[in-house]
């Protein structure tokens, strides 16, 4: 029967407690490690934060009537939102090595079929939302402000506040990224074993329902930008069925954590 203490080679005893303070204080140090990387990132792009709401601004822009344009309503909106801006982008850049550093804390108490599909996962994850924020850019929102340009009542003049449109946009932004995960969320649920290969492909039907209902709660009221989301999420469901048959297997009898 396992001891609440251990004993360190030069006989002196570790409790339980000086256990907990070590992962306490590495935790500490990955967060500290992320932070320090957002804030190298952020630095740099406060000086540029007005170039990038103008880049992330065109895909409404481009499309609004000649002589409407977006406008500030609240009084420090032109300073804040902005800088607003510019920390979500370094957010998102800094994204893999904030994922490292989560990874170098937990990854010590993997056992070694779990590490062999967690870094697949952990890449594929960084990935996928990459690819769900580009499609959301380049693809919907174009759609979504050509339909809603296009639905604007006669005698309207069509003016979006700042600060309104990168909150409108952000919540596309992390509701795209977030629904791109579709397969590393079936291959998790199938590495805890609460789905295998013969019930995902029985629950297809019901996924792809699913899937439509989502997009319709995610996304705004036009049926373009629904059927945008909910259609690549379908196929990204076919891909999580086709990784989990490459990638979920019975795990080995490990008996230890890996170091």
């Amino acid at each position: 029967m396992a001891t609440p203490e251990s004993s360190r080679d030069d006989g002196e005893e570790i409790l339980p407690e000086q256990g907990f303070m070590s992962h306490l204080i590495e935790l500490r140090s990955r967060l500290l490690k992320a932070i320090v990387a957002v804030l190298l990132i952020l630095l740099p792009l406060i000086f540029i934060a007005g170039k990038l709401y103008s880049y992330l601004a065109r895909p409404l822009e481009s499309r609004l009537p000649q002589g409407s344009h977006l406008v500030a309503i609240d009084v420090a909106g032109p300073f804040f939102t902005p800088l607003k801006l510019a920390f979500f982008v370094a957010l998102f850049l800094a994204m893999p090595i904030v994922l490292y550093q989560l990874w170098a804390f937990v990854s010590p108490g993997l056992y070694r079929h779990e590490k062999r599909l967690a870094r697949p996962l952990l890449v594929s994850a960084v990935a996928l939302f990459y690819i769900g924020c580009a499609f959301a850019y380049f693809l919907v929102l174009p759609m979504v402000f050509r339909f809603l340009t296009a639905v604007t009542p006669a005698g309207v003049s069509m003016m979006t506040d700042i600060g309104h449109y990168l909150d409108f946009v952000l919540v596309v932004f992390l509701a795209f990224g977030l629904c791109f995960e579709m397969p590393v969320a079936v291959v998790l649920l199938a590495a805890i074993g609460i789905v295998d290969l013969p019930k995902l492909k029985k629950a297809r039907g019901y996924v792809i329902v699913g899937c439509f209902v989502v997009a319709a709660v995610l996304t705004p009221p036009d049926v373009i930008s629904q059927t945008c989301l909910a259609v690549p999420m379908c196929l990204l469901y076919e891909l999580g069925m086709l990784a989990v048959r490459v990638l979920v297997r019975p795990p080995k009898a490990d008996t230890a954590p890996q170091a």
